[in-house]
């Protein structure tokens, strides 16, 4: 590798953008040298699945052209997620078989968003099918291993960003949420994750409400200042958007390097069954709270109100139709149903239970989940910021949530308890909330904490995350798996 390639990659995507501003660098450079690095290391990961080099090349020879464009991060190399978010004349295949050959009709509006912020977009990043599980391990792509432990899991479903992020191929990649999904891989990987607001983010022109506004696109990073400059960057609704998030007083970016002041943060290390989680993310939720008292802010110790079977039936309901909707709109993009062994058996058994949920039932849920949301804002009105773990168990080997045939919802069963801590009451009631990556356990494997803040706020998060990370930077802790490490002999036979 060479020095510039590994010289960049210690910086994030502000600090990037800064050096081709100022000449330093071209965009092409900073392109080629993010190219360079995923060819030496994603043999190993398997994080990108469509390699888009030629077209990112070209477009950071286009942004250097003449003068640096006034846009927030030219040259700067992404990753798209696989998932949902089209890009006209690129395969979009959503981790499935039965979408091994759709090619994108249209660029997205975050992808149009995303050019226009000056970043080149040299691939698309792993999933697993349709990201229904907190794993990365598609039959139809293999699994992308965590950078910390070829052996583990980078949980999911954005776990092919959240590899390229911690091993520095790219200093920011696309991820998208629909129960956790950014939060719960940067909590595996070691990076920054935050769930923006409902409608904060566009979703369109595909859909403008996706499952009554479960659905967040965003990223994962490894600075919180890329995290809330990008969100600049791509916020706001587009034409004919249902309806709009609560408009920012400033730019996220500012909010960064501000003071919190005093906030009151309500904290659990138990589950919503009163049980507590794995003791290393016990611990990294302790820890996190004694580091929150010490920078002044008042922890009070508990649980989410609101909980119940009914709510939990209601989620389920949602994700079911979820799956039924997703495969019906693939269908008719493609002319026919999926066939036999294009669906992986959870994404299968999945299905004919959406099959089964009515008109009736998808609604009746959707009242009892927008029931729940009122009892959750209501609690935050005495607290800032609610803090759990993110997952429930440190990153786990790779091939425990998988299913087979024989038992199509093994995967749901061995991915459950990795998620107790309910991650996705962000998604049922639109709230932000982000995954800071604070403790690292006796194995070298970092464990997440998790904020859920109030209805349009994203600002006291970005402050919040920005004073932790001042307290404790995280970015010198490096996976040995990454383009900083010495070059191992290893990485030539990890390829999975």
């Amino acid at each position: 590798m060479t020095a510039l390639a590994a010289d960049l990659a210690t910086l994030d995507a502000t600090a990037q953008a800064d050096l081709v501003r100022r000449g330093e660098v071209t965009a092409e450079e900073v392109t080629g040298a993010a190219i360079e690095r995923i060819e030496r290391l994603d043999p190993a990961l398997n994080a990108v699945v469509t390699p888009l080099f030629d077209s990112a090349l070209e477009e950071g020879r286009r942004l250097g052209g003449g003068p640096p464009a006034p846009v927030p991060f030219p040259g700067v190399p992404y990753l798209v997620k696989d998932l949902f978010v089209e890009i006209a004349g690129v395969r979009t295949t959503n981790g499935s078989r039965f979408l091994r050959d759709s090619v994108g009709r249209v660029d997205a509006e975050l992808v149009t968003r995303l050019r226009c912020a000056g970043l080149t977009v040299v691939g698309r990043s792993n999933t697993c099918e349709f990201g229904l599980l907190p794993a990365c391990e598609p039959v139809l792509h293999r699994p992308t291993r965590n950078p910390w432990d070829l052996t583990r899991s980078t949980s999911g479903s954005s776990g092919g960003s959240a590899a390229a992020v911690a091993a520095g191929l790219v200093p920011m990649a696309h991820a998208n949420d629909l129960g956790g999904s950014i939060r719960f891989p940067a909590s595996a990987c070691g990076v920054f994750g935050l769930k923006p607001t409902r409608g904060r983010n566009p979703l369109g022109p595909t859909c403008g409400d996706a499952v009554s506004g479960f659905m967040a696109e965003h990223a994962v990073t490894r600075s919180v200042r890329d995290s809330a400059a990008l969100l600049d960057a791509t916020s706001g609704p587009a034409l004919g958007d249902p309806y709009p998030a609560p408009t920012p007083t400033r730019p996220f970016v500012s909010e960064v390097a501000a003071d919190p002041g005093r906030l009151r943060i309500a904290f659990t290390s138990r589950t919503p069954t009163g049980h507590p989680g794995h003791p290393d993310c016990v611990a990294a939720v302790e820890d996190a709270a004694g580091l929150l008292s010490d920078l002044g802010h008042e922890l009070v110790e508990a649980q989410l109100p609101g909980l119940t079977p009914e709510v939990g039936r209601a989620i389920a309901t949602g994700y079911y139709a979820a799956v039924a909707w997703f495969l019906r709109l693939a269908a008719g993009a493609t002319g026919r149903e999926p066939g036999d062994g294009e669906l992986e058996p959870g994404t299968r058994a999945f299905l004919e239970r959406g099959r089964e949920v009515s008109a009736a039932d998808y609604l009746l849920a959707v009242q009892e989940l927008q029931a729940f949301a009122r009892t959750v804002a209501g609690f935050l009105t005495g607290f800032d910021a609610w803090l759990t773990p993110t997952l429930s168990t440190p990153p786990v080997p790779l091939g425990e949530i998988v299913s087979t045939p024989d038992d199509p919802l093994r995967a749901l069963r061995r991915g459950g308890p990795t998620v107790e801590y309910p991650a996705v009451v962000a998604n049922v009631t639109g709230n932000p909330a982000m995954s800071v990556p604070l403790w690292w356990n006796g194995d070298g494997l970092p464990v997440g904490v998790h904020v859920l803040g109030r209805f349009g706020d994203e600002a006291t998060l970005f402050r919040l995350a920005g004073q932790l990370e001042r307290a404790r930077p995280w970015a010198d802790n490096r996976p040995p798996v990454s383009a900083t490490a010495a070059p191992s002999p290893e990485l030539a036979l990890a390829a999975p």
